[in-house]
Formats: C-alpha cells, structure tokens, sequence
C-alpha cells in the first residue's frame, strides 16, 4: 500500500471522527449516532474508507489498543462515593444482571434466531457487553443526575472487560471440545483471567502511584508514562490469557483514580481529552468498515432476534436482577432500557465467527452481521430516546439554570435571595459557618465546606447548576474555582469578580481567570461598600411596553444591572466590557444605591434590616 495512501486514510478517520463531534454538539444530536453515520457515509454508501482494505491487518490491533486506553479513562471516571451511593444498584448489574442477560439472550439466539446451541451461547455472551464507549457520550448527551448516571457508567465500564472476557472463554470452550475436561479448563481460565486482571492492573496502578509520589517523574512526563504503561499492562494480561488486558486496564484506572494524588486531575483530563479521539476513531472504523451485502442477507428471524434482545431480553434480566435493590422504578427501568452495545461486542464477534466457522460450526456465519445490526441498532434507538425517557421519569437535571455562587458575604447572601425570589435556584458555597450566617437565615441552599475538596466532589450535586459565581475576596482562589469548575460548566458560563490584573501587570492571566463579572465597579471591596451603605438589587421585567432602552434610559449612575433572568429560566450574567442585552420577557436585576431606589419607588430603598447599613464608609473609586 503506499505511504502517502495510508497517511489519507489515518488523516480522513480523525477528521471525520473530530467532524462528527463537532455535527453533534452543534445539533445537540448523540455523538454516538453521528460517529455511526459519518461511518456509513465514508464506507459502505461510498466505498472512500474500507479499513479492513486500506489498513489490513493494523485495525483489529488498533482498535484493541484504542479500545484499552478507553476503559482505563472510564475507570478513572469511576470513583468510590458514587459506588457507595449506588453500590446496592451496582453489585446486581454485574451479579445476577450478567449472567441473566447471557442465559436469557442465549435462548432467544437458539429459539427464535434458530441458531446452534453453541453458536447461541457465544451470541448471548458477546451481547452482555454495554462499554464505555457508547455509554460515555450519552451520559454527557442526557445529562442524567448522578445516581441514574452511576449506575449506567458503572456498569458499562465494569461489564464490558468482562463481558468480552466471558465471551472468549465460551468461544474456547466451543472450539476446544476435545479437551479432556472443558468445563473446567473453561471455569479455571475464566478464575486465572480475572486474577491476572485485577492483579495487573492493581500492581500497576499501585507503581505508578508510588513513583508519582517520591517525585522520580517529571511532572510533564507523568500523562505519557501513565498511556504507555496502560499499554504495557494490557499487552502483558492478554499474553496470559486473552481479554484479561481489558480488566487489567479498567483496574489500573479505578486505583488511579481513587489514590488521591495531588494531580490526578490534570491526568484525568488529559485523558478525556484523549478519549474523545479515541472513540471518535474507533467508531469511525467499526460503521465504515460495515458490509452492506452481509446485513442485507438477515432475514425475518434475525430480525426477530435483535427484536428480542432490545425489547425483551435486557429489560426482563435488569428488572428481575435490580428487585429489593435500594433503586427506585424509574432508575431500573432506565437501566433497563438503556443498553447501546459498542466496539468491544462488534471486535468480538467479528473475531469468533471466523474461527467458529472455521471449528465446525456454520452458523457462526450469522454472528458478525448479527452484532454489527445489533450494535447498530442499539445507538440509534437509546441515542435518540435516552434523553427524552430521563426527563419522562424524572430522571433528567433538566436545563442547568441554577447559580452557584462561591463566597458567602452580604452582598452575596442578598443577591441569591433576591435570585431565588425570581424563581431561580442558588446555591452558597463557602468553608466559614460565621460567613454562612446570613445565607443560613434567609433558608438559602448551602454547603458548608471547601468547593476544591473531594469532599465537594462526593457531595455536591451540580445537576441543576448551570452557572458559576466566584465571589470570594481572594482574586487567585476565585480564579483557582473557576478553572476546577470549567470543564463541568463550561467557560462561558464560568464568572468570577473582576480582578486588580488590568491594573497589575503580573496578576493572574485572563485565560487562567473566569468571565470577570460586570468591570471594575464590581470588585469585591466596592460591592460590599456599597452594600453597607444601603445597595440593595431590584427587578424590573421587560416588556412589550417596557423595552430594555427605555429601562436603560431610566438609570442613573449609581445602578448596576448585572443579571438577566430569561423567560425560559436561564441567566444572562454581563461580562465586563459588554452590554447585558436583555430581551422581551426577561427580568434584569440590578444593584441600584438606596437614592435610585427611592426614586424608582421601591419600598426600603433605605435598606435591609437584615445587614446593617454603614453609612459613613465610602465606596472605593472604581
């Protein structure tokens, strides 16, 4: 093959894979679906992008690789709090959830598929695999809250090393028959795999952590050695027993990421960033390299198949394995219908059917279409529907209109009151029960404790939160929230109050700061001035007859119009150096002197009762 031929081909698959999530973020579609049908588009529609032409015997390798690193990320993803809170959930989608899935999915292959009873038992345990692959983009897709979520990304990364570990081990119980005792051979290979995995990737991850610590890596050097030690794992597991690479990743992940190391964070990132690439590849590979004459060869019965295993078989095993479980209705039957099957369930059963064949067994023909239809299927389906079922049963953060704000102070403390009074959910945060005081009074929601803290992380629950507010007195540490806090919310949704750094010119970077909140005037000195001296916020809702000019033209000097309120519950916070630019139907709220409130006719323009009211102290000059 030429060079220059395989150099496209390497550049098409990540530009098609980057492309396809970029569509899908644009049209708020699952990446999932998109990935499949820029796939389709690229191979068999147009026959551009065949990779088992173009790359020959590079893909299965590849995507084994890709494959691994993937569910080391999901299992740095995996942390021990969400665990703790799900864990009755958890222990029964692994156990009886998988071998019921298996059972169940193995009797609907053989009696309504009309396939072989070996052939059905390794159809029923490649289907068991749901993986990190697929489950990952439609959990940031739904945006479910977190128990719902745990349960799906628990299992997915759990289930997929050992689902594929199970399916090799039925596939060599078929193919070795004439082993003295296969039964048991298979039994003890499937005990030596798992020992192998989990040791592993446990002995690993426990090195790591210990060079990590006595400094013997270089702090740039920490994100290739720990992806190339992934590597290493997986291939040493898998020359002792093949698939056992899988676990031993996912293992050396959740140790990782549950060691409490001071920079896991910056590691976790570079990860997810790695893994969208990833996907985006694997997915790119797997739909384009699809034969289009091969699907089209199932007949009625395969597609009763497939009917069965979506609509009956995982929804009968999840909800029979999850009773006396502490999940409610609508979590098992989410659970229960939630089930893509990705690139570990496609890899497999197009490694088996050959071979399978190739033992003695002709049907196993059926097994790559069946699978590629399967896997096909099932990210259509759950792509589009799992949001929609969330919000039908309750189980969706629904739009992220809530404010957090970070920084308890009076002015803070009035200004999420006066939030929630219009509808909109806040929360405090602050580590000071004395700074809490006011926010405690008002039955404003709060947490009392450090946001940066994993104890933050276990216990706040950032379903509803859209929006961030670093309103402390302490310029590094707002800059230090909002840069933990923007990978979650997003920049643009990230504000913290001005800084002195246009001021100074070695303060903290603007890039390394969030969105600074109105300008200069609204500095953390001169807010709380100002409310000493009888600042208070007021609301005006814009209308039809009430246009924003004429509302701007009313204000004086001494108002600030800070926040907008949308009609359909969002906020608009005024970024320093740009307008608010309300619209018909939005409230604005402003932060007006006691003078301009009288003016206005507001009621206790001369103050709250609540703060007192200083007025001899002077608002520093903005």
């Amino acid at each position: 093959m030429p060079e220059s031929h395989l150099t496209d081909v390497l550049v098409l698959v990540a530009v098609l894979g980057i492309g396809a999530q970029w569509v899908a973020w644009r049209l708020h579609w699952p990446a999932i679906v998109v990935l499949c049908a820029f796939g389709l588009l690229a191979g068999p529609v147009t026959g551009y992008l065949v990779p088992s032409r173009d790359l020959g015997e590079l893909v299965h390798p590849v995507v084994q690789l890709c494959v691994a690193v993937i569910l080391f990320e999901g299992g740095l993803s995996l942390r021990w709090h969400e665990f703790r809170e799900a864990r009755s959930g958890v222990r029964r989608l692994l156990f009886p959830a998988l071998p019921l899935n298996w059972l169940l999915g193995s009797l609907a292959a053989h009696y309504i598929g009309g396939l072989s009873w070996p052939v059905a038992l390794v159809f029923g345990a490649i289907i068991v695999v749901t993986g990190p692959t697929v489950i990952m983009p439609l959990l940031r897709h739904a945006a479910l809250r977190r128990r719902p979520a745990s349960y799906l990304k628990w299992e997915g990364i759990i289930n997929d090393p050992l689902g594929a570990m199970l399916a090799v081990l039925v596939f060599q119980f078929f193919v070795t028959l004439q082993a003295p005792s296969p039964t048991l051979e298979v039994v003890l290979r499937l005990a030596g795999g798992v020992a192998v995995g989990i040791g592993a990737g446990y002995l690993a991850a426990r090195l790591l952590v210990g060079l990590f610590l006595r400094g013997e890596v270089a702090e740039f050097l920490k994100p290739p050695v720990m992806l190339v030690s992934v590597l290493v794992v997986y291939a040493l597991a898998n020359a002792v027993q093949a698939e056992a690479g899988l676990l031993a990743a996912t293992v050396m992940g959740m140790v990782l990421g549950n060691s409490g190391l001071a920079d896991i964070q910056e590691v976790r990132r570079f990860k997810e960033y790695l893994a969208v690439l990833l996907v985006s590849t694997v997915f790119i590979l797997l739909s384009a390299d699809v034969d289009a004459a091969m699907l089209a060869a199932l007949d009625w019965r395969a597609a009763a198949l497939l009917a069965a295993v979506i609509f009956l078989v995982r929804p009968v095993a999840i909800l029979l394995a999850t009773l006396g479980t502490t999940m409610t209705l609508a979590e098992r039957v989410l659970v229960a219908w939630i089930a893509p099957r990705g690139i570990v369930a496609a890899a497999v059963g197009g490694l088996f059917a050959p071979e399978m064949v190739a033992a003695g067994y002709p049907e196993a023909r059926a097994l790559t279409p069946l699978v590629f239809s399967l896997v096909l299927a099932t990210v259509i389906l759950h792509g589009f529907s799992i949001r929609a079922l969330a919000r039908r049963l309750g189980l969706a953060s629904g739009a992220r209109h809530g404010l957090m704000i970070v920084g308890a102070s009076p002015w803070s403390a009035a200004l999420a009151e006066r939030l929630r009074e219009l509808g909109v959910y806040v929360i405090v945060c602050d580590s000071s029960w004395h700074r809490l005081r006011p926010v405690r009074k008002a039955r404003i929601p709060y947490f009392h404790g450090e946001v940066l803290s994993e104890t933050a992380e276990e216990s706040l629950d950032l379903a509803d939160i859209g929006y961030l507010l670093a309103a402390t007195d302490n310029d590094a540490y707002n800059a230090l929230v909002c840069s933990q806090y923007t990978r979650e919310l997003g920049r643009e949704y990230v504000f913290q109050l001005p800084t002195d750094a246009e001021d100074h010119p070695h303060g903290i970077q603007r890039p390394l700061t969030g969105r600074p909140l109105y300008g200069r005037e609204a500095r953390y000195e001169a807010l709380e001035a100002r409310h000493y001296r009888g600042w208070r916020f007021e609301a005006a809702r814009l209308s039809r007859d009430y246009r924003a000019n004429a509302y701007f033209a009313e204000l004086g000097e001494q108002t600030m119009p800070m926040i907008a309120v949308r009609r359909d519950g969002g906020l608009r916070l005024r970024e320093a150096g740009r307008p608010l630019m309300p619209e018909k139907g939005d409230t604005v709220l402003a932060y007006m002197s006691a003078s301009s409130l009288r003016q206005r006719g507001v009621a206790g323009g001369g103050g709250d009762s609540r703060y007192p009211v200083a007025r001899d102290r002077d608002v520093p000059s903005a």
